[in-house]
């Protein structure tokens, strides 16, 4: 039981690094090779097929001209959830 709460805690935490990083990587301009830009690319890539099936249920929220993603948080709700009942 603990090592599977322990994996659960470990994907929100990578939702949340992703999150984090994908702010750092835009407002920063972090350029290609850098190895926090890797980090980024390679939750990116997993976090967009996580998410891709969220997003078909529950698409982005129009705010004026932006769209604020509701999937990334939906995901860390549900893992706290799973996390709750195990």
């Amino acid at each position: 039981m603990n090592s599977v709460r322990t994996l659960i805690d470990i994907a929100i935490w990578a939702v949340i690094v992703w999150i984090v990083l994908g702010y750092i990587v835009v407002l920063g301009r972090v350029p290609w090779g850098h190895p926090v830009r890797k980090v980024y690319d390679s939750l990116q890539n997993v976090m967009q097929r996580i998410l891709r099936p969220i997003r078909n249920v529950l698409p982005p929220v129009r705010i004026g001209g932006a769209a604020l993603d509701l999937a990334p948080l939906v995901l860390i709700l549900a893992l706290s959830l799973l996390r709750a009942y195990v």
